[in-house]
């Protein structure tokens, strides 16, 4: 019988070393860590934090810091707590090969469990690489599956990247990692069904695998037993989850680059804070009625062509869609994207928040929007997609981006990641506080405990 998956992806994990990865990929890796930390940030500002930190403070208190919150929870609380910020406004980094928000749910999980061993932020990095590395591996075997079938990646595949990250940084063996892996296979969860209504399920996935992954590996130092192949195995995850047993023998597959083959740089980030299908969208129609130098009253309609895969997520059902009533809502709308930006001319936070989100020349464009299945979509290569605005004295203005923002082909630069942290931190803590965390994470390799680092991250620091 061949080797069990999670054994190869063991091995991997429980072998990295900080100085083993290449130097381009430890530069991505903290710049992703800034962008993940500067999400959840902006995310403390939002109403549903406030309820979520309510929710968990009901647990008790404890040592460790909330990003960008008062108050102090216990480790697995915390952990939580930041993973639902993290992935909180969806303007997280994204795989387009794994489909999956890697960040979101490993960030948390590597920050919580490292202030919590006191580890070096070299530590850090190596446990966040590997987890990165071996979750879009396990959804990139996929192929889009998990999303067809109504599961949401990031609660799913995440469960097992952070269990190998924190296998990682607990130092676990190959076999120990494995059985992490199967362990938290019992809790890789995510559902979609927050698609349909206003629901705030989504930012839990993320915290939740980053939990279950730490807790996972906590049992298996413990001695607790797992099964070995929770992907290949008979009701393993692609066969159970996807009725796609295939699926396995390309994660093997996949499991053979590792170490030559590094995704985490070809993991994109998010220049608007929006689904990342409506990302052309929203480009497109900037550069249509700019180009045009069209008002709202100008436009009879905008018609979106969109990917397949994107329709069931920002298009339908469309009178759910048409005319959201809070931030997510908004962010997965291509009806209220395509009209804001037509009016605003951008998309940032503040267009996904009252007064902006129930303007009413937003509202009536928005039922001028109508989409189709693009014929020249690319996807998954890219989050690509256009529009053609028609104007009501009969002109036509169309444009497109095959290519999206923040993808390796069209990265964002070091300082636009850095100006995007800087905002996100500004909603919560003054600018100079922001410009010194900034400064931390980008050193953070230097740094000897984690713990010192992650303590400053809550509001209780301040002074």
């Amino acid at each position: 019988m061949n080797e069990p998956i999670s054994l190869a992806l063991g091995r991997f994990a429980a072998a990295l070393d900080y100085d083993a990865i290449p130097c381009r990929v430890r530069e991505c890796a903290r710049m992703h860590l800034l962008d993940t930390i500067g999400v959840a940030y902006a995310s403390a500002s939002f109403e549903f934090a406030q309820r979520a930190l309510h929710g968990l403070t009901g647990f008790g208190v404890g040592a460790h810091a909330v990003i960008g919150m008062r108050g102090r929870l216990e480790l697995r609380d915390a952990v939580l707590m930041n993973g639902i910020l993290a992935h909180g406004l969806d303007y997280d980094d994204t795989s387009i090969f794994g489909r999956v928000h890697p960040s979101a749910s490993t960030v948390p999980c590597v920050l919580g469990l490292a202030s919590h061993l006191r580890v070096s932020g070299k530590a850090l990095i190596a446990a966040y690489v590997a987890g990165i590395e071996c979750a879009i591996r396990i959804g990139g075997a996929a192929a889009g599956g998990f999303q067809r079938c109504g599961f949401h990646p990031t609660g799913v595949v995440g469960a097992f990247g952070c269990a190998i990250a924190a296998s990682h940084l607990l130092r676990l063996t190959a076999e120990q990692t494995a059985m992490a892996q199967g362990i938290v296979y019992s809790a890789a969860a995510g559902n979609q069904e927050f698609t349909t209504e206003d629901a705030w399920t989504k930012r839990f996935h993320a915290g939740w695998a980053a939990v279950s992954g730490m807790s996972a590996a906590m049992l298996a130092r413990g001695g607790f037993v797992g099964p070995l192949r929770p992907y290949e195995g008979r009701f393993g995850l692609y066969r159970t989850y996807l009725d796609q047993p295939v699926a396995a023998g390309e994660l093997a597959r996949l499991v053979g680059t590792l170490g030559r083959w590094w995704t985490f740089e070809q993991v994109a980030l998010k220049p608007v804070p929006a689904c990342h299908f409506l990302h052309a969208i929203i480009h497109s129609t900037i550069e249509a009625v700019t180009r045009g130098g069209l008002a709202p009253d100008d436009i009879a309609s905008i018609h979106a062509l969109v990917p397949r895969a994107a329709i069931d997520t920002v298009c339908e059902p469309r009178a759910a869609k048409l005319a959201p009533v809070d931030t997510y809502g908004a962010q997965f709308s291509v009806y209220y994207a395509a009209a804001c930006a037509a009016v605003q001319r951008r998309f940032t936070l503040a267009d996904v928040e009252a007064p902006v989100l129930t303007d009413p020349r937003i509202r009536a464009l928005a039922a001028r929007v109508d989409y189709a299945e693009d014929p020249l979509s690319n996807f998954p290569q890219h989050y690509s997609g256009g529009v053609v605005v028609r104007t009501v004295d009969g002109r036509e203005f169309a444009a497109r981006e095959d290519i999206n923002r923040g993808s390796p082909e069209r990265p964002m630069m070091a300082a636009e990641i850095q100006q995007k942290f800087l905002a996100n931190a500004a909603r919560v803590v003054p600018a100079p506080r922001a410009q010194a965390l900034l400064d931390g994470m980008l050193d953070i390799d230097a740094v000897e405990d984690v713990g010192a680092f992650t303590s400053r991250l809550g509001l209780n620091e301040e002074r």
